[in-house]
C-alpha cells in the first residue's frame, strides 16, 4: 500500500496514556513526527517504538509557539502537514479520504490550501453521534499557512501551544467529510485542570477586546451543518455568541437540544454539561476581572484626591499574571497530569 505523502505532527508532553492509541492510526502516512516538550513518563520511548521521529522542543516564552515552530523548524519531507493531538485518532474513513485527496490532486496539489476536520467526541468509550463537535484546520499546506502571533504572553495560564484560534491561510479552505475521534485516556481530573487554564486564557482575551481581534483574523469558512448558521458565517457566529447573555445556558441548549445531544444518552448529557461548565468558568472570570478593574479605578480616584502615592494596582494590572482573572490554586493545578507547558494543543 502506497504511503500517503503527508507529514503528521503529534505534539506531546507526558502523553504516555494516549500515544499507544494515537500512533497506530497514523501508520499509513509517509512520516510522523512526535514533537515532545521534555516528557518524563516514557512518551519518547513510546514514540520511537511506533516508528515516529522524535523532535525535542523547549519553549523560550515568546513567539513562535509550538505549532508555528514546527512549521518553521521540523525537517518535513512533504509540504502537506496534518496536526493530530495525542488524544485524537483519525478514523479509517478519514485516512482513506486524505489518501484519495492526495492521489487525485494534480501537479499543483489539492484544490484548497487547507482543510477543516471535525473532531468527534468520545465520552467514556462512546463516540457521540450528535451534540457539538469541534472543527479545526488540521490538514494544511505549510507553504500557505501561518499561526498568528496573538498578544497573550501576559496571561499567566498561557503556555507553549497556540490557543483557541486557527492558522491564517493564504488561499481557500475546504472541509473533509470524515472526523477524527477525540478521546482522552487520562482521568477526568486532567480535563478539569486543562479547561481551567483554557478558561483563564479566554476570559483574559474577552475582558479587554483582544478576542474581537482574534476572531477578525480567523478564516471564515465552513461554519456549520445548519443552513441558518452557514448563512451568517463562522466569524459572525463567534461574535454573536460572545455577546449573548447567559452563554452557559445557550451552550448547553445548542449541544443538547439543537444538535440533538439528547439522543446520545448519558454521554451526550455529560458532554453538553461540560460545555456549559466551561463557559460558566469564562463568564465568572470575566466578571471577576471587571470587579478588580472597577476597584482599581476607584482606588486611583481616592489616591488622586488625597495626593497620595501612586495606587498599588493600576487598571492594566487586572490582566497581568497576578490579577484576579488567574485561577486560584486548587487540586487540579497541583496535578502532575499536566503542568504549565503541556504539549497537547488547546481545545
Amino acid at each position: 500500500m502506497t504511503a500517503i505523502p503527508v507529514s503528521v505532527v503529534v505534539m506531546t508532553r507526558n502523553e504516555a496514556a494516549n500515544l499507544p492509541r494515537c500512533l497506530p492510526a497514523l501508520a499509513r502516512f509517509a512520516e510522523c513526527f512526535v514533537v515532545d516538550s521534555g516528557s518524563d513518563d516514557g512518551t519518547p520511548d513510546i514514540a520511537r517504538s511506533h516508528g515516529a521521529r522524535l523532535v525535542s522542543f523547549l519553549w523560550n516564552g515568546r513567539y513562535p509557539k509550538k505549532k508555528q515552530w514546527c512549521l518553521d523548524t521540523v525537517p518535513f519531507t512533504y509540504d502537506w502537514i496534518l496536526f493530530v493531538d495525542a488524544d485524537e485518532r483519525p478514523t479509517a474513513a478519514l485516512v482513506e479520504e486524505i489518501a484519495r485527496l492526495m492521489a487525485e490532486a494534480g501537479a499543483g496539489g489539492p484544490l484548497h490550501a487547507a482543510y477543516w476536520i471535525d473532531g468527534r467526541p468520545v465520552v467514556r468509550g462512546r463516540s457521540l453521534r450528535f451534540g457539538c463537535w469541534n472543527r479545526k484546520l488540521a490538514l494544511l499546506d505549510r507553504r500557505h499557512a501561518r499561526f498568528p502571533e496573538q498578544p497573550d504572553l501576559d496571561i499567566a495560564a498561557m503556555w507553549e501551544v497556540e490557543g483557541h484560534y486557527q492558522p491564517q491561510i493564504a488561499g481557500t479552505t475546504g472541509r473533509l467529510h470524515h472526523p477524527m475521534d477525540h478521546e482522552d485516556a487520562k482521568p477526568p481530573s486532567a480535563w478539569f485542570e486543562r479547561h481551567n487554564r483554557y478558561s483563564d486564557w479566554e476570559a483574559s482575551l474577552r475582558s479587554d477586546g483582544r478576542m474581537e481581534h482574534l476572531i477578525d483574523g480567523e478564516p471564515d469558512g465552513h461554519s456549520g451543518s445548519i443552513p441558518y448558521f452557514r448563512l451568517i458565517g463562522r466569524r459572525a457566529q463567534k461574535r454573536l455568541f460572545q455577546r449573548l447573555p447567559g452563554r452557559p445556558l445557550w451552550a448547553f441548549l445548542h449541544a443538547y437540544v439543537l444538535r440533538l445531544g439528547i439522543l446520545d444518552g448519558a454521554a451526550g448529557l455529560d458532554h453538553a454539561l461540560a460545555r456549559a461548565f466551561y463557559y460558566w468558568q469564562v463568564g465568572l472570570k470575566v466578571r471577576s476581572a471587571a470587579q478588580v478593574r472597577e476597584s482599581s479605578v476607584h482606588s486611583l480616584s481616592v489616591h488622586t484626591v488625597s495626593r497620595s502615592s501612586r495606587p498599588t494596582l493600576s487598571v492594566d494590572d487586572s490582566y497581568s499574571s497576578s490579577s484576579a482573572i488567574r485561577s486560584p490554586p486548587n487540586a487540579f493545578s497541583r496535578s502532575k497530569v499536566r503542568l504549565r507547558t503541556p504539549g497537547s494543543s488547546i481545545r
